[in-house]
Protein backbone atom coordinates (compact mmCIF):
# COMPACT_ATOMS: atom_id res chain seq x y z
CA UNK A 1 0.00 0.00 0.00
CA UNK A 2 1.17 3.69 -0.43
CA UNK A 3 0.87 6.50 1.39
CA UNK A 4 -2.60 7.71 1.35
CA UNK A 5 -5.00 10.88 2.16
CA UNK A 6 -8.36 11.22 2.14
CA UNK A 7 -10.30 14.10 3.87
CA UNK A 8 -13.51 15.77 3.71
CA UNK A 9 -17.41 15.82 5.15
CA UNK A 10 -15.89 16.83 8.85
CA UNK A 11 -13.15 13.94 8.71
CA UNK A 12 -9.25 13.34 7.74
CA UNK A 13 -7.46 10.13 7.19
CA UNK A 14 -4.09 8.82 6.34
CA UNK A 15 -1.66 5.80 6.30
CA UNK A 16 1.88 5.36 5.69
CA UNK A 17 3.89 2.15 5.40
CA UNK A 18 6.35 2.06 7.94
CA UNK A 19 8.15 -1.03 6.65
CA UNK A 20 6.63 -4.45 5.28
CA UNK A 21 4.38 -5.51 7.95
CA UNK A 22 3.60 -2.35 9.54
CA UNK A 23 1.59 0.52 8.74
CA UNK A 24 1.00 4.14 10.57
CA UNK A 25 -2.73 5.55 10.17
CA UNK A 26 -4.58 8.25 11.61
CA UNK A 27 -8.67 9.86 12.04
CA UNK A 28 -9.35 12.67 12.63
CA UNK A 29 -12.73 14.17 13.74
CA UNK A 30 -14.65 16.10 15.39
CA UNK A 31 -16.68 14.37 18.27
CA UNK A 32 -20.12 14.94 19.15
CA UNK A 33 -20.74 14.95 22.99
CA UNK A 34 -22.17 11.13 22.33
CA UNK A 35 -18.96 10.05 20.54
CA UNK A 36 -16.43 11.11 23.10
CA UNK A 37 -17.28 8.10 24.87
CA UNK A 38 -15.53 6.04 21.73
CA UNK A 39 -12.39 6.89 22.88
CA UNK A 40 -12.83 4.57 26.31
CA UNK A 41 -13.98 1.85 23.67
CA UNK A 42 -11.48 0.75 21.21
CA UNK A 43 -13.99 -2.50 19.97
CA UNK A 44 -16.52 0.28 18.99
CA UNK A 45 -14.20 3.43 17.85
CA UNK A 46 -13.13 0.79 15.22
CA UNK A 47 -16.49 -0.02 14.29
CA UNK A 48 -17.06 3.89 13.61
CA UNK A 49 -14.13 4.64 11.53
CA UNK A 50 -14.61 1.73 9.27
CA UNK A 51 -18.49 3.19 9.12
CA UNK A 52 -16.53 6.84 8.28
CA UNK A 53 -14.38 5.75 5.59
CA UNK A 54 -16.72 3.36 3.72
CA UNK A 55 -15.83 4.96 0.47
CA UNK A 56 -12.34 4.86 0.79
CA UNK A 57 -10.54 2.20 -1.15
CA UNK A 58 -10.60 -1.30 0.10
CA UNK A 59 -6.83 -1.96 0.20
CA UNK A 60 -6.65 1.35 2.36
CA UNK A 61 -9.83 -0.32 4.19
CA UNK A 62 -8.04 -3.56 5.07
CA UNK A 63 -5.40 -2.28 7.25
CA UNK A 64 -7.87 -0.58 9.24
CA UNK A 65 -9.75 -4.04 9.43
CA UNK A 66 -6.29 -6.14 10.31
CA UNK A 67 -5.23 -3.62 12.98
CA UNK A 68 -6.07 -4.80 17.00
CA UNK A 69 -8.15 -3.08 18.84
CA UNK A 70 -5.33 -2.32 21.46
CA UNK A 71 -3.36 -1.20 19.26
CA UNK A 72 -6.02 2.07 18.18
CA UNK A 73 -5.01 5.25 20.35
CA UNK A 74 -7.09 8.52 20.79
CA UNK A 75 -5.93 11.40 22.03
CA UNK A 76 -7.90 15.22 22.01
CA UNK A 77 -6.10 17.22 19.44
CA UNK A 78 -4.51 20.42 21.49
CA UNK A 79 -4.50 23.83 20.16
CA UNK A 80 -3.89 27.70 21.46
CA UNK A 81 -5.58 30.55 19.90
CA UNK A 82 -3.39 33.36 18.54
CA UNK A 83 -4.74 35.77 20.83
CA UNK A 84 -3.39 33.34 23.30
CA UNK A 85 0.47 34.00 22.36
CA UNK A 86 -0.13 37.52 21.62
CA UNK A 87 -1.07 38.48 25.06
CA UNK A 88 0.11 35.76 26.82
CA UNK A 89 3.51 35.50 28.62
CA UNK A 90 6.12 33.64 27.00
CA UNK A 91 8.72 34.26 29.45
CA UNK A 92 8.56 35.56 33.54
CA UNK A 93 12.15 36.19 35.06
CA UNK A 94 14.55 33.47 34.27
CA UNK A 95 11.72 31.46 33.13
CA UNK A 96 10.52 30.53 29.90
CA UNK A 97 7.94 27.75 28.06
CA UNK A 98 9.10 26.32 24.55
CA UNK A 99 7.53 23.17 22.43
CA UNK A 100 4.21 22.28 22.89
CA UNK A 101 3.80 24.14 26.35
CA UNK A 102 4.16 27.57 23.55
CA UNK A 103 2.42 26.37 20.89
CA UNK A 104 0.44 23.38 21.04
CA UNK A 105 -0.90 22.75 17.39
CA UNK A 106 -3.33 20.19 14.96
CA UNK A 107 -0.68 18.13 12.99
CA UNK A 108 -1.81 19.72 9.78
CA UNK A 109 1.58 21.19 8.52
CA UNK A 110 3.80 18.33 10.89
CA UNK A 111 5.85 21.36 12.09
CA UNK A 112 4.71 20.88 15.77
CA UNK A 113 8.24 19.11 16.63
CA UNK A 114 10.33 21.23 14.02
CA UNK A 115 9.12 24.52 15.98
CA UNK A 116 10.33 22.74 18.74
CA UNK A 117 13.64 22.34 17.61
CA UNK A 118 13.50 25.96 16.47
CA UNK A 119 12.70 27.32 20.05
CA UNK A 120 15.75 25.24 21.27
CA UNK A 121 18.12 26.83 18.78
CA UNK A 122 16.90 30.32 19.11
CA UNK A 123 16.81 29.85 23.31
CA UNK A 124 20.25 28.55 23.24
CA UNK A 125 21.73 31.53 20.94
CA UNK A 126 20.09 33.76 23.22
CA UNK A 127 21.34 32.82 26.18
CA UNK A 128 25.10 31.87 24.90
CA UNK A 129 24.83 35.59 24.40
CA UNK A 130 24.05 36.40 27.75
CA UNK A 131 27.12 34.37 28.73
CA UNK A 132 29.62 35.44 26.37
CA UNK A 133 32.98 36.18 27.61
CA UNK A 134 32.25 40.12 26.10
CA UNK A 135 29.35 40.64 28.28
CA UNK A 136 30.95 39.69 31.67
CA UNK A 137 34.28 41.17 30.76
CA UNK A 138 33.44 43.98 32.86
CA UNK A 139 31.05 42.64 35.85
CA UNK A 140 32.49 42.68 39.82
CA UNK A 141 32.28 38.93 41.76
CA UNK A 142 29.42 40.85 43.90
CA UNK A 143 27.69 41.77 41.68
CA UNK A 144 27.39 38.33 40.01
CA UNK A 145 24.92 37.25 40.81
CA UNK A 146 22.48 40.14 40.17
CA UNK A 147 23.96 40.35 36.51
CA UNK A 148 23.51 37.10 35.67
CA UNK A 149 20.30 37.27 36.75
CA UNK A 150 19.80 40.19 34.73
CA UNK A 151 21.13 39.03 31.40
CA UNK A 152 19.39 35.63 31.98
CA UNK A 153 16.25 37.57 31.94
CA UNK A 154 16.85 39.86 28.90
CA UNK A 155 17.93 36.54 27.01
CA UNK A 156 14.44 35.46 27.74
CA UNK A 157 12.77 38.24 26.49
CA UNK A 158 14.32 38.18 23.46
CA UNK A 159 13.66 34.84 22.69
CA UNK A 160 10.07 35.07 23.51
CA UNK A 161 10.24 38.65 21.00
CA UNK A 162 11.70 36.35 18.10
CA UNK A 163 9.49 33.40 19.12
CA UNK A 164 6.14 35.10 19.49
CA UNK A 165 5.39 35.69 15.96
CA UNK A 166 6.56 32.79 14.64
CA UNK A 167 4.20 30.39 17.01
CA UNK A 168 1.18 32.58 16.06
CA UNK A 169 2.06 32.51 12.23
CA UNK A 170 2.70 28.67 12.33
CA UNK A 171 -0.34 27.96 14.63
CA UNK A 172 -2.85 29.65 12.49
CA UNK A 173 -1.69 28.34 9.63
CA UNK A 174 -2.22 25.27 10.91
CA UNK A 175 -5.32 25.68 12.26
CA UNK A 176 -6.70 27.12 8.97
CA UNK A 177 -5.54 24.57 6.78
CA UNK A 178 -7.34 21.43 8.82
CA UNK A 179 -10.43 23.56 8.90
CA UNK A 180 -10.10 23.88 5.50
CA UNK A 181 -9.36 20.47 4.74
CA UNK A 182 -12.05 19.11 6.99
CA UNK A 183 -14.30 20.90 5.98
CA UNK A 184 -18.15 19.70 5.33
CA UNK A 185 -18.71 23.04 3.41
CA UNK A 186 -19.85 22.07 -0.23
CA UNK A 187 -19.19 25.55 -0.95
CA UNK A 188 -15.19 25.64 0.93
CA UNK A 189 -15.23 22.36 -0.61
CA UNK A 190 -15.24 23.12 -3.92
CA UNK A 191 -13.06 26.05 -3.33
CA UNK A 192 -10.47 24.00 -1.84
CA UNK A 193 -10.51 21.82 -4.72
CA UNK A 194 -10.86 23.64 -7.91
CA UNK A 195 -8.88 27.11 -6.57
CA UNK A 196 -7.39 26.88 -3.42
CA UNK A 197 -4.83 23.52 -4.07
CA UNK A 198 -1.81 25.71 -5.40
CA UNK A 199 -2.65 28.29 -2.64
CA UNK A 200 -2.12 25.71 0.40
CA UNK A 201 0.70 23.85 -1.58
CA UNK A 202 2.72 27.47 -1.43
CA UNK A 203 1.67 28.41 2.20
CA UNK A 204 2.89 24.42 3.18
CA UNK A 205 6.11 24.95 1.94
CA UNK A 206 6.50 28.68 3.14
CA UNK A 207 6.05 27.77 6.74
CA UNK A 208 8.21 24.34 6.70
CA UNK A 209 11.11 25.96 5.09
CA UNK A 210 11.79 28.67 7.71
CA UNK A 211 14.91 29.26 8.60
CA UNK A 212 15.59 29.77 12.79
CA UNK A 213 19.47 30.35 12.21
CA UNK A 214 22.44 28.72 13.48
CA UNK A 215 24.72 28.20 16.88
CA UNK A 216 28.05 29.15 16.53
CA UNK A 217 30.54 26.98 18.42
CA UNK A 218 32.37 28.59 21.04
Amino acid sequence: MNKILFFGNGIRAGAVPCDEKTVCGFFNWKPTSQEKELAENPAKLKQYVLKKLENMPSDARAFIEKTEEESLISAPLRYRHPWDLMMGNISKGNVCIAGDALHPMTPDLGQGGCCALEDGVVLARCLAEAFSKEAGRDMKEKDEEEVHYKRIEESLKKYARERRWRSIDVTATDYMLGRIQQTESKIVTFLRENILATFLASQILNKTGYDCGTLNSS
